[in-house]
C-alpha cells in the first residue's frame, strides 16, 4: 500500500498529514489517535448505528493497556463496516496490523468508508418530502426528474408511487444497482480518472473546467445562432404564410430545450469511466445504431454542374487564325484604305 495515496486520502477528507510512525500500527499513538478521529466522524455521520453487531467506538488511550483496548474495539468496528480485508478481520486483528503495510490498509479503508457515509449523508439525508410528482402537472423541463425516469428505467424499476420518500427510493436504485454489479464483465467499472485529486489538483481541474466551459458556451452560441437564422430562411417562401403557425409550433419546444450553457461539469469528470476512452469508428455497427435514420437511404439524382472550381479551369490563349482574303492586313485592304482616302 502507498502511504502517498493514503495520504492524498487523509488530506481530501481534510485531516492532517499521515503520521510518521503509522507503519508502526497500533503501538503508535498517533495512529490510534487518527484511526479515533474517523471512527468518530463515521459514528456521528450513522454508520455505526447497528450496534447489536459489537461495533464499538474506538479510543486511543494511554498506558500499557491502551494498544490491547484498541484492538479490541477495532476489531468490533471492523466486523460493524463489514471489511472485506481478511488480514484485518478474518483472524488476529494484530497480527495483521504488524505486517507490511496493515496500517496503512487500515487507514485506507477507513478513509473510503467515510468518504462514502459523507456522500449518502448529503443524498440519502431523511426528507418527510415526497418525491417530484411523476403527473399531469409535472413539468417536461424538469432535469431532475428526467433523469431519474431514465434510471429508473434503464434499472427496470417500476414508477415510483406518489408520496415516495426520496430516501426509500434511493435505497430501492442502491439495492437494484448492487444486485446488477456482480453480473458487469471484469473491471467495467474502473474510473478513468484514478488519480487522488489534492487541493492544487482540484483547483487546476475548476481552472480547466471554467476554461472549457467559456470555450464551448462560445461555440454553442454560434451554432444556435445559425440554427436560428436557418429556421427563420425557411419563413421567407410563399408557402411559408400558410405553414408559418405549424413550423413554429413544432420548432418552438425543441429550440428552448437548447441553451448556451454545456451539461458537461466536474461530476462527469469523476464519473466517467475507463471505457470512456476507447475510440470507437464513427462507421461502426455500434454507433450507427443511433445515427441511422430514414434519410440516409434517399439517393441524388444526377443534377447541373454549376461550376464553381476556378482550380480545374485554364487560362485562355489567344489562336491564330490564318488571314482571310481581303483582310484589312493585306494588299487589297491596302488598295481599298488608299482609295477611301482619296474621296475624302
Amino acid at each position: 500500500m502507498d502511504g502517498a495515496t493514503v495520504a492524498g486520502d487523509l488530506l481530501t477528507l481534510g485531516y492532517a498529514a499521515l503520521p510518521e510512525a503509522a507503519s508502526r500500527g497500533p503501538s503508535c499513538a498517533d495512529f490510534r489517535a487518527l484511526c479515533a478521529r474517523l471512527a468518530d466522524e463515521l459514528t456521528a455521520l450513522g454508520a455505526l448505528e447497528r450496534r447489536e453487531e459489537g461495533a464499538a467506538v474506538l479510543r486511543a488511550g494511554h498506558g500499557p493497556d491502551a494498544e490491547e483496548e484498541f484492538l479490541r474495539q477495532l476489531a468490533g468496528l471492523l466486523r460493524a463496516l463489514h471489511c472485506p480485508d481478511r488480514a484485518l478481520c478474518g483472524g488476529d486483528c494484530a497480527t495483521g496490523l504488524r505486517e507490511p503495510g496493515g496500517g496503512l490498509r487500515l487507514l485506507r479503508f477507513l478513509c473510503s468508508e467515510l468518504q462514502a457515509a459523507r456522500l449518502l449523508h448529503l443524498r440519502l439525508r431523511p426528507d418527510p418530502s415526497p418525491v417530484p410528482t411523476f403527473g399531469e402537472d409535472e413539468k417536461d423541463g424538469d432535469g431532475t426528474v428526467q433523469e431519474l425516469m431514465l434510471t429508473l428505467q434503464a434499472l427496470g424499476l417500476p414508477r415510483p408511487l406518489r408520496g415516495t420518500l426520496a430516501s426509500q427510493l434511493l435505497r430501492e436504485l442502491h439495492d437494484k444497482v448492487s444486485e446488477l454489479l456482480p453480473s458487469l464483465p471484469p473491471e467495467s467499472l474502473q474510473p478513468l480518472l484514478n488519480s487522488p485529486l489534492d487541493a492544487p489538483r482540484w483547483e487546476a481541474l475548476e481552472s480547466l473546467s471554467q476554461s472549457l466551459t467559456e470555450q464551448y458556451r462560445c461555440r454553442r452560441c454560434l451554432l444556435l445562432k445559425r440554427l436560428d437564422l436557418t429556421t427563420s430562411a425557411f419563413h421567407w417562401g410563399d408557402r411559408a404564410e400558410a405553414q408559418g403557425e405549424a413550423m413554429r409550433a413544432v420548432l418552438s419546444p425543441v429550440r428552448r430545450l437548447l441553451t448556451p450553457e454545456p451539461e458537461v461539469s466536474i461530476p462527469h469528470v469523476l464519473a466517467a469511466r475507463a471505457d470512456l476512452s476507447r475510440v470507437v469508428p464513427a462507421t461502426s455497427v455500434a454507433a450507427r445504431r443511433g445515427t441511422s435514420c430514414a434519410i440516409n437511404k434517399v439517393l441524388m439524382g444526377d443534377v447541373p454542374d454549376r461550376g464553381g472550381r476556378p482550380g480545374e479551369l485554364e487560362a485562355p490563349m489567344p489562336t491564330w487564325k490564318s488571314r482571310r482574303e481581303g483582310g484589312g492586313t493585306g494588299r487589297a485592304g491596302q488598295q481599298r484604305w488608299g482609295r477611301r482616302k482619296k474621296k475624302k
